[in-house]
């Protein structure tokens, strides 16, 4: 019996460049973001070069507005020999408020490209297990537009990454608008090469009326082996702001 798996989870802002005349996302940058995310999820639990070969109805029941946090969730549904099924959602959530809303929900179907060491059949479909709330994991792959002339992750690519696990960590602990204050430690233990995927873990570390510290792990995983090895460390201190930009108490507290 295989041990539980944790569903692939990629999180999100809708940043204006994302958005159309509406100010909400557009359906392609949606897709995008699912397609990803079933790549991921097939490429983590068949460890074999998967291209997607077909998607189901799509609909679009709500929008994901500017400034939403979107988080894509992909699961294994369907395994057959060499092709399998991943279902994923995307969700929006208001920042302050933290409302969600089901915007998409859709169904990839990707097939296992022969050869390379490929193990056939694939296996079976996986049980899941929820994460810990007060954790955010978050994924995403590391494509050549981000890497050096060594086919490794720019470092300035890594904090993006980092900052944006903190920022989202940080303003579901507070729903409130939230800055970055500080980057207080930043250590790179490994480089992160050209297709590899990388998981984000961030936790609140030491909270305050209006401040807290956020760390940040930063995984490397090898696609086709699932080995994986820490890449980066960092803390970052994140504080509550008003309409001035000056700090002020978490709302409600």
């Amino acid at each position: 019996m295989q041990p539980p798996a944790s569903p692939v989870r990629l999180v999100d802002i809708v940043f204006p460049g994302d958005t159309n005349h509406h100010g909400t996302l557009f359906g392609g940058v949606a897709l995008a973001h699912m397609d990803k995310v079933a790549f991921l999820a097939a490429s983590r639990h068949g460890r074999a070069s998967f291209v997607t070969a077909s998607s189901q109805k799509i609909d679009f029941a709500q929008p994901a507005r500017h400034g939403d946090i979107v988080e894509v969730t992909g699961r294994v549904v369907r395994v057959g020999t060499s092709s399998l099924d991943v279902e994923v959602e995307l969700v929006a959530e208001a920042p302050v408020s933290g409302e969600r809303r089901l915007c998409t929900r859709g169904r990839f179907t990707l097939v296992a490209v022969k050869g390379g060491g490929v193990r056939l059949p694939l296996p079976p479909v996986p049980a899941y297990d929820e994460e810990p709330a007060d954790v955010l994991r978050m994924v995403d792959i590391v494509f050549p537009t981000q890497t050096s002339h060594y086919g490794t992750l720019y470092g300035g690519d890594a904090l993006k990454m980092m900052g944006k696990a903190a920022f989202i960590a940080s303003t579901r602990h507070a729903r409130g608008v939230m800055v970055m204050a500080a980057s207080d430690r930043i250590d790179f233990t490994s480089p992160i090469r050209e297709g590899e995927m990388v998981e984000l873990s961030a936790q609140v570390r030491m909270a305050g009326r209006s401040s807290v510290r956020i760390g940040v792990d930063l995984a490397a995983e090898d696609l086709l082996t699932g080995a994986r090895r820490h890449a980066a460390t960092a803390l970052f201190t994140m504080v509550s702001v008003d309409g001035d930009g000056r700090a002020t108490p978490f709302p409600g507290r």
